[in-house]
């Protein structure tokens, strides 16, 4: 395990102690987000894509990509599947939360 990985977990274990539930798990879900945001945008850009192209090759706005990376909209299984479909993923690859 990484130094850095040592600390962001030391760094997770205070604020569970000092903060509340609420911040807890608003926390984790963005972590959560992140990632998995994170492998979309990366494969997006593997691709040499923008949101833009990317979004219409799957028949969405650029809008409405642009908020599938921040996380703000949660696709359908059929947006899913063309997204992956663009990219050249599998939904596991892009989807499947670890």
């Amino acid at each position: 395990m990484s130094s850095f990985s040592n600390k962001k977990s030391y760094i997770f274990d205070i604020c569970c102690r000092i903060c509340d539930t609420t911040f807890i798990e608003i926390f984790r879900k963005e972590c959560e987000n992140m990632t998995k945001n994170l492998k979309i945008k990366a494969a997006r850009a593997a691709k040499d894509m923008t949101q833009k192209d990317l979004a219409e090759a799957v028949g969405v706005t650029r809008q409405t990509m642009n908020a599938i990376e921040a996380g703000d909209y949660n696709p359908t299984l059929n947006l899913c599947i063309a997204i992956c479909k663009a990219l050249d993923k599998t939904l596991d690859e892009l989807f499947w939360e670890e």
